[in-house]
């Protein structure tokens, strides 16, 4: 496919996984080790959360290969200065949807690519704004009863089309965990 070889997705994200081969990349899977440290440093922001982790992950895959485009990605939400990832639990999803609903809110996503053997890593971030509607009660524990909250950063999916969300600027593709158009002009500017 290009210079550094094949496309290396460094993330075991379904959601990513399918937007890359609903969008025609020919790419393999190699999910990173649980060792990240994804907790928010102090004074660090969402932009830099998402670039240290996309980083991270990107690295733990990059040092255990010999060549190929290692893409890495990670995604979260802010609302109100509030970081959000994924949630833990049904508890924890429904104080996210409880703090996003009716509120303006980013989803910002880190990407690395780094080409193997030799290139260095490059790393970008993707911010798009969102508004989410005034949640009932009934609302929010019907899509908890769901599951479809999990795994999902801010504890909502984009993709289950729930009316719920209006995007106000930037890409949609990022607000299900990878922007597309973002990759597509990293790939092209290397």
């Amino acid at each position: 496919m290009n210079s550094a070889g094949q496309l290396i997705l460094a993330s075991g994200s379904p959601r990513r996984r399918d937007l890359l081969a609903e969008a025609g990349y020919d790419f393999r899977v190699v999910p990173p080790s649980d060792a990240a440290e994804d907790a928010v440093r102090a004074g660090e922001t969402a932009a830099e959360l998402v670039a240290r982790l996309a980083r991270q992950k990107a690295a733990d895959v990059a040092q255990r290969l010999t060549s190929g485009l290692v893409l890495g990605c990670d995604t979260v939400v802010e609302c109100t200065g509030q970081i959000l990832g994924k949630p833990r639990d049904a508890a924890q999803a429904s104080d996210m949807l409880s703090l996003l609903s009716g509120q303006e809110q980013y989803v910002y996503s880190g990407l690395c690519l780094w080409p193997l053997p030799e290139g260095l890593p490059r790393v970008e971030v993707e911010r798009t704004t969102l508004r989410m509607r005034r949640l009932s009660a009934a609302e929010i524990g019907d899509y908890l009863a769901s599951g479809r909250w999990l795994g999902k950063a801010g504890g909502f999916g984009y993709q289950d089309r729930l009316g719920w969300l209006e995007i106000v600027e930037g890409s949609e593709s990022n607000i299900v965990g990878l922007p597309l158009e973002r990759l597509a002009a990293m790939l092209r500017d290397r």
